[in-house]
C-alpha cells in the first residue's frame, strides 16, 4: 500500500489553512493540527519536522516512521479531514507502540 500524492498536503497555503482553522491534539511525539474541510476529497495529511530536531537523516527517519504509522490508519479517517503532523524530538526514539497509540488517539478524536 502506497501513500499517494493525492493524500498529501504539499503547498504552504494548505498547511496554513489547517493551522488557522483547525484544532490541535498535543502528544509526546508530535502535535497534530486537524481541520474538517468542506470538500471531501481526502483525507489529506502533511508532515513538518523543524531543523532544530537534528540533521536531515534524523528528521527523515522520524518522518518516515510517522508517515507509515499514519498511512496504515488513513482509511479510517473521513474524506474531509486535513491533518498536519508537527514532529517533536521524542519521535526519533519512541517505541512503535507509542507512535501507534498517539496516532490512534488523533484518529479517534477526528472520528469522535
Amino acid at each position: 500500500m502506497a501513500f499517494p500524492k493525492a493524500r498529501r498536503l504539499l503547498r504552504p497555503p494548505d498547511f496554513r489553512q489547517v493551522y488557522d482553522l483547525g484544532f490541535k491534539v498535543v502528544c509526546r511525539t508530535f502535535v497534530a493540527f486537524c481541520w474538517k474541510a468542506a470538500e471531501a476529497d481526502g483525507p489529506k495529511t502533511g508532515f513538518t519536522t523543524p531543523r532544530t530536531l537534528g540533521k536531515a537523516v534524523k528528521r527523515n527517519r522520524m518522518r518516515r516512521r510517522l508517515r507509515e504509522t499514519v498511512r496504515r490508519r488513513l482509511a479510517r479517517l473521513g474524506p474531509e479531514w486535513r491533518i498536519v503532523w508537527n514532529l517533536r524530538r521524542p519521535a526519533l526514539d519512541a517505541p512503535q507502540e507509542v507512535l501507534d497509540s498517539e496516532v490512534e488517539r488523533v484518529v479517534e478524536r477526528c472520528n469522535g
